[in-house]
């Protein structure tokens, strides 16, 4: 790592060279690095997006709404408000805590419908660590829009709630909640 790389820092004032993973599968695929715009360059390549950093996925994640898309310096924005709101909240590293979010909020296991004739069968499959990355972003993004649209709640405390939650594992949060009945689903397909 160069001497750049290593100083840098999320935002100015984040530093993300001591971040800890309590996940194994997932830590190839989460990468905490400063951000920067990568203007879809990861596109075409299917493993490609494992190397942009979390934050900017998170990001990218949150603009696709319909009251966001595109605008990703609003979206940068909402997300470093945030960050400042988590510091305040927990004295911790707001990026450590959005890593712990990703980590509690990936599901470890789906359903996949199987045909068996004329008949659709429920089966039990364990979720690949990208995609659990994956549908760990879009549960905390969804559960922004959700608690924010529409509401009296401004999206970076929306934002802030979902991440600290999920970090915490409170079941109440709609990244854990969604999680948690994914599995419960997979387990009764079993």
């Amino acid at each position: 790592m160069s001497e750049a790389a290593s100083t840098a820092k999320l935002f100015g004032e984040w530093d993300v060279s001591e971040i800890e993973y309590n996940d194994p599968s997932t830590e190839r695929y989460v990468t905490v690095t400063p951000v920067a715009n990568t203007m879809g360059r990861h596109a075409n390549k299917q493993f490609e997006k494992s190397n942009i950093s979390i934050v900017e996925r998170l990001i990218n994640r949150l603009m696709q709404t319909s009251e966001n898309t595109g605008k990703k310096q609003q979206t940068t924005n909402i997300v470093r408000e945030a960050m400042d709101i988590i510091h305040e909240r927990t004295e911790q590293n707001p990026v450590q805590v959005l890593v712990e979010a990703v980590e509690n909020a990936a599901p470890r296991e789906e359903t996949v419908r199987l045909k068996y004739g004329g008949i659709s069968v429920p089966k039990a499959v364990d979720v690949s660590p990208q995609r659990r990355v994956d549908q760990a972003l879009m549960f905390i993004a969804e559960g922004t829009y959700n608690d924010s649209f529409k509401s009296p709640v401004d999206v970076e405390e929306a934002l802030a709630n979902q991440l600290v939650g999920a970090a915490n594992n409170d079941v109440n949060t709609y990244a854990i909640n969604q999680k948690e009945e994914k599995e419960r689903v997979a387990a009764a397909a079993r």
